[in-house]
């Protein structure tokens, strides 16, 4: 440390510095300049016109005069400002810069709070409420098992192209292509959350175009052939189940729905004198954006005769609860997601390739077309896809409604007919095709 005095003052009559005492401290009342009380070895109090008490340590370094901030009283001590004098003091005498160590310990605590999973968390957090608590799920769950565990803790600027490749590569080499890409995609929107919050520089996701071989989606199981539909509905007829699921099991191919928004469903939104069931359009299966937009609004499903029955009877067991299909641990939550395609599995169907849950859409939409011959956009709207008319104006709740009344009624009664095997019901898809 250069002790070399610094004016004439000092040259002729150096001041003597008496301690401070934390009476002191305490009792000392701003004034309307700033005041500096020293405790020796550089260590002193500055006290602003504001009130602010404030640590300050001058020393030199390198021929130059530097002042290092040593914390604020009282949550910062005498005591303390004291010790942290000492060790400041402890790095001058190594010939260390006691300003740059602490620069670099700041930025080091702030690197260790931007790792890629803080942010991730942080933009999961703020954006969950937008989504349903299954696809949160589904995506928190994702970057807990296939990303945190290799780039978690790393800080979210520092990441590489082959250092996210590597963790999208594990995935792809156990075969779960689609997870590898869906992974991909919420790298992704980490990485532009952390550019739009400045604690990162690019997205790193757009590098790896093309690295991933391409994912072939999939469609869900499905039994679109009439005659086996009958044979299907007669196997639900003799499950030997809970009742929830059995009419979860029934009601799945009259309502058009996805197994989670079926599930999820409450009595609440059901109107079974009027033969309605109002399914909020935040359940639905939409863009973010799109949920936003139509917050507040209900997707209709009018119910067939067949459809009320099973509710009548089923409302008798849980009407008292909030789900209709509720958890079989607790009537708080609804059955599971894997409550019907567990039920189909015992019925024999191979949910892989036979028959799933979310197959009973593409039953209906299938049929519907090819044998029945209802117009695509009846049944485009009743499934809660985006329907537009000519202009370009989106279809409302009530669009086509007594259409739609009258095709779920039909429906009802044509699946009725073939869980009968009535033959002249069955029509070949093959020869409905070859008709038109």
């Amino acid at each position: 440390m250069d002790d070399t005095p610094k004016s004439m003052e000092d040259l002729v009559m150096p001041k003597k510095i008496v301690p401070l005492t934390d009476i002191k401290v305490k009792a000392t009342k701003p004034s309307t300049k700033p005041l500096k009380l020293f405790d020796g070895g550089g260590l002193f109090l500055l006290v602003t016109p504001t009130g602010g008490k404030l640590w300050r340590l001058k020393y030199r370094f390198g021929g130059t005069e530097k002042l290092l901030t040593l914390g604020t009283y009282p949550q910062t001590t005498l005591t303390e400002a004291r010790q942290r004098r000492t060790d400041a003091r402890s790095l001058l005498d190594k010939g260390i810069d006691p300003a740059a160590t602490k620069k670099a310990q700041k930025a080091a605590e702030t690197e260790e709070s931007e790792t890629f999973e803080v942010i991730a968390r942080e933009w999961h957090n703020r954006h969950s409420s937008n989504w349903a608590p299954s696809h949160a799920d589904k995506i928190i769950r994702r970057l807990e098992l296939y990303i945190f565990p290799w780039i978690g803790d790393k800080p979210v600027r520092s990441i590489t192209p082959p250092e996210l490749l590597a963790c999208l590569r594990r995935l792809e080499d156990k075969g779960t292509l689609d997870t590898a890409h869906r992974a991909k995609q919420n790298c992704g929107q980490v990485f532009r959350y952390a550019i739009a919050s400045g604690r990162a520089d690019r997205d790193p996701t757009p590098d790896l175009r093309g690295a991933l071989p391409p994912y072939q989606k999939q469609h869900y199981a499905a039994i679109t052939d009439p005659e086996q539909v009958g044979a299907l509905l007669r196997a639900i007829d003799s499950y030997r189940g809970g009742f929830p699921t059995v009419c979860a099991l029934k009601l799945a191919p009259l309502f058009f729905l996805r197994p989670g928004e079926l599930r999820q469903a409450e009595w609440a939104e059901f109107d079974l004198d009027q033969a309605e069931w109002n399914v909020p359009v935040e359940r639905l299966k939409l863009r973010t954006t799109e949920k936003i937009r139509r917050k507040g609004e209900f997707h209709l499903v009018p119910l067939s005769r067949q459809a009320v029955s099973i509710l009548q009877d089923l409302h008798a067991l849980t009407g008292s609860g909030r789900y209709v299909f509720p958890s079989t641990r607790t009537a708080t939550r609804p059955m599971s997601n894997n409550t019907v395609n567990a039920a189909l599995r015992r019925l024999g169907y191979d949910t892989k390739t036979e028959m799933t849950g979310h197959g009973f859409r593409a039953m209906a939409r299938t049929i519907l077309d090819e044998v029945l011959h209802v117009r695509p956009e009846i049944i485009e709207h009743q499934l809660a896809h985006a329907v537009r008319d000519p202009l370009g104006r989106a279809y409302n709740r009530t669009t086509h409604l007594p259409e739609r009344r009258k095709m779920m009624q039909e429906w009802a009664n044509y699946l009725d007919s073939l869980r009968e095997g009535k033959a002249d019901k069955i029509v070949p898809i093959r020869r409905a095709v070859g008709a038109r």
